[in-house]
């Protein structure tokens, strides 16, 4: 859904797209606002037309996907549509950060990159009804301005990781394939409270996985067709490198030989069984290596964004903001904005 630096940088700069607080942690709450200034960033400022470019699209995008109730869903009191919102906000503060941080280091669109910002400019708007540009409030001015500032903080992040290629080792990238069976201790109430066994419950459970190892090891039945039958969770096969499980997983998993079953590990409340599918996967081997080198170059972009944003000051137009809704207007499908950009020019 986002636009391939955006998906880039909510990553990068380790955030979750839910919260004001990181981006705003030196905000300073001013009435020297213009009619339809959303924020400011040092010298940069964010209109309403362009937060709703941002808005709107991302909004059309996840009802392309989820449909119209998505908006319904709540989550620690928070609804979608609040939580859109400041997804929205932490896009278009990145961008605003870097484009001045761009600026800072005399960087510059050359004459195909600019093109390439006036081209998608053109297609954008122009697939734009009357309606649209009307509820946006947008010209064909404040487009290309998104999209020169979106080209400059996607050449400074590509100048800053330049050269950056580090050399990952096939263990570091490793992937390994497993099966799982999860028979869990506990149960949950009515609210999603979570209420653990007796331990005569536990004892029974543990008593339980302890006999499917039995079955497959000693009585040489299928792994997967007991974990088909009894666990109770629904993904019944994993795959994962160093990192991306539970440490205590992790461990029993990375010394495990194709075809062999693991002990029972105790987790959480839970006891888990693993059989080992796969211990190397060349392919997924392949793309962790691309994926670590993208860490590792979002590593270092990382550290010089933070050194460069600790010193602005942010204002946030709080009563603008609180007007801010979604729009609910079926003349106003607009979700193209990212992707058009991506396809009219590609990587450079």
């Amino acid at each position: 859904m986002l636009g391939g630096l955006l998906a880039v940088l909510l990553g990068v700069l380790c955030l979750d797209g839910c919260s004001r607080e990181w981006d705003f942690s030196r905000v300073v709450f001013t009435t020297g606002f213009g009619r339809d200034e959303v924020f400011r960033i040092g010298r940069s400022t964010c209109t309403l037309p362009e937060f709703m470019v941002y808005l709107v699209n991302t909004q059309n995008q996840y009802e392309a996907v989820y449909g119209e109730q998505i908006w319904e869903v709540e989550l620690d009191g928070v609804t979608l549509a609040d939580n859109v919102k400041d997804t929205v906000l932490a896009k278009l503060a990145q961008i605003k950060t870097m484009y001045l941080m761009a600026r800072e280091r005399d960087v510059e669109l050359e004459e195909g990159e600019r093109q390439r910002v006036e081209t998608a400019a053109q297609v954008y708007y122009d697939s734009l009804t009357d309606r649209e540009r009307q509820v946006l409030g947008v010209d064909r001015e404040i487009i290309r301005k998104l999209y020169t500032e979106y080209a400059m903080a996607e050449k400074l992040y590509n100048q800053i990781i330049e050269g950056i290629n580090p050399e990952i080792s096939d263990d570091e990238a490793r992937t390994i394939t497993v099966e799982h069976i999860l028979i869990r201790a506990y149960t949950t109430d009515g609210t999603g409270r979570r209420i653990d066994y007796s331990e005569d419950m536990k004892k029974e459970c543990y008593q339980q996985i302890t006999e499917l190892r039995e079955r497959v090891v000693d009585g040489g039945e299928e792994f997967a067709e007991l974990a088909a039958k009894y666990s109770q969770d629904e993904n019944l096969r994993y795959s994962f490198r160093k990192g991306e499980i539970a440490p205590a997983l992790e461990e029993v998993a990375f010394r495990l030989e194709n075809g062999e079953v693991s002990e029972v590990v105790e987790l959480e409340g839970s006891y888990h069984l693993l059989r080992c599918v796969s211990t190397f996967d060349r392919e997924e081997t392949d793309a962790n290596k691309r994926k670590i080198v993208e860490e590792r170059r979002g590593e270092v972009f990382g550290q010089e964004y933070e050194a460069f944003v600790e010193n602005l000051v942010r204002s946030m137009n709080e009563k603008l903001w609180q007007e801010i809704e979604l729009v609910y207007d079926e003349e106003v499908t607009t979700e193209d904005f990212f992707a058009i950009y991506e396809q009219t020019g590609g990587d450079e």
